[in-house]
């Protein structure tokens, strides 16, 4: 009996030693190796974040290895297109908005394959597409307004301003497609619509100087000179840089009978773009207003050496050069100006026969 229970208190200490080396053992966990689908998401949400860092080359690999990793991955395909876009690749872009649209008629791929191709000069590729975009999403807004600029560039402006007019119904502070519904308006003829558009673009967004030097030269056409006087500032204050503005500002100021003014402004236009013919000939303008001829002439000759083809500085000079006795030359230059398309030249050319 001795023996025995010996035997048994062996058992039961070997039992618990045996237990503790158990529980010191280190633990094995199990691996779980991540799907390809999974793998091909983190790539795509690297690219996203590289994108928006500006790193579309590094954006590109990404996208690029999370299309190996999974079938029919239309974002990654549309969002590497348009990384080549930002890198002005345009026919790599092409590609995978072609792959895009082809897996899931996504209207945004449809649109920036769209302005991929205006900007590659395959005009009636990008009009194509942008229908294709309105027939997708008809509420997009972006492609009615970017069909309307190439239609206006066609001068269609008919057409373009029923596209602003859509681009403007889905969304009512487009500033851009009101001003260029304006623009459109204005070559129609159309002024006091144009006045009134380009009034929408700059309440929609007041900083937008070319809006208000727009809205300033549908005024200055309807007379109201004061009031685009106030426009083209505006553009200015926004802009101290926009040569356009001044140059406007300097017209309006010359209707208003405001010569000295016109000239300060003309003087800042041509300080902005010392090769800004328009400028000189208007400047030469305002000062056979004051009657200083021979500063007429002489921004008469400069505006004719930037521009050798401009008639109405030849026309200008040769009224100049009347009142300084230089007959001569001024039929020479009345002559070339009735040659460059001048009507009002041709009529002065009368005396000198």
């Amino acid at each position: 009996m001795i023996y025995f229970k010996s035997a048994v208190i062996g058992i039961l200490f070997t039992a618990l030693t045996n237990q503790s080396i158990a529980q010191d053992q280190p633990v094995v966990k199990a691996i779980i190796l991540e799907t390809d689908n999974e793998i091909a998401d983190k790539l795509y949400n690297s690219g996203i974040e590289q994108f928006k860092n500006k790193q579309f080359n590094e954006a590109i690999k990404s996208f690029t290895e999370a299309i190996s990793k999974k079938v029919g991955f239309e974002k990654a395909f549309y969002n590497r297109g348009i990384s080549y876009f930002e890198l002005k690749q345009f026919d790599q872009a092409i590609k995978d908005f072609d792959s895009s649209v082809a897996i899931n008629q996504n209207p945004d791929s449809y649109f920036t394959r769209a302005r991929s191709k205006e900007l590659s000069n395959d005009l009636d590729g990008a009009l194509a597409d942008y229908g294709k975009t309105i027939e997708v999403k008809p509420q997009y807004a972006q492609a009615y307004y970017y069909r309307g600029v190439m239609k206006f560039n066609q001068k269609d402006f008919e057409s373009a301003i029923n596209d602003f007019t859509k681009a403007i119904e889905n969304n009512k502070s487009y500033a851009y497609a009101y001003n260029d519904r304006g623009s459109a308006k204005r070559q129609l003829g159309d002024i006091k619509g144009a006045i009134e558009d380009y009034k929408m673009a700059v309440m929609a967004d007041k900083t937008l100087a070319f809006a208000h030097n727009n809205l300033g030269s549908a005024r200055r056409k309807n007379g109201e000179f004061k009031e685009a006087i106030s426009d083209y500032t505006k553009a200015i204050n926004l802009d101290a840089k926009y040569t356009l503005a001044y140059n406007n500002r300097g017209s309006a100021k010359y209707d208003a009978a405001d010569y000295q003014g016109a000239i300060s402004d003309f003087n800042s236009a041509i300080q902005l773009d010392p090769k800004y013919a328009y400028a000189y000939n208007n400047r030469a303008s305002a000062k056979f207003k004051l009657k200083d001829y021979k500063g007429a002439i002489e921004d008469c000759n400069k505006a004719i050496e930037l521009n050798p083809n401009y008639g109405y500085a030849y026309f200008n000079r040769a009224n100049a050069k009347e009142i300084v006795r230089d007959d001569a030359g001024a039929c020479e230059d009345w002559k070339k100006a009735a040659e460059l398309g001048v009507e009002s030249a041709k009529s002065a050319i009368s005396i000198c026969y």
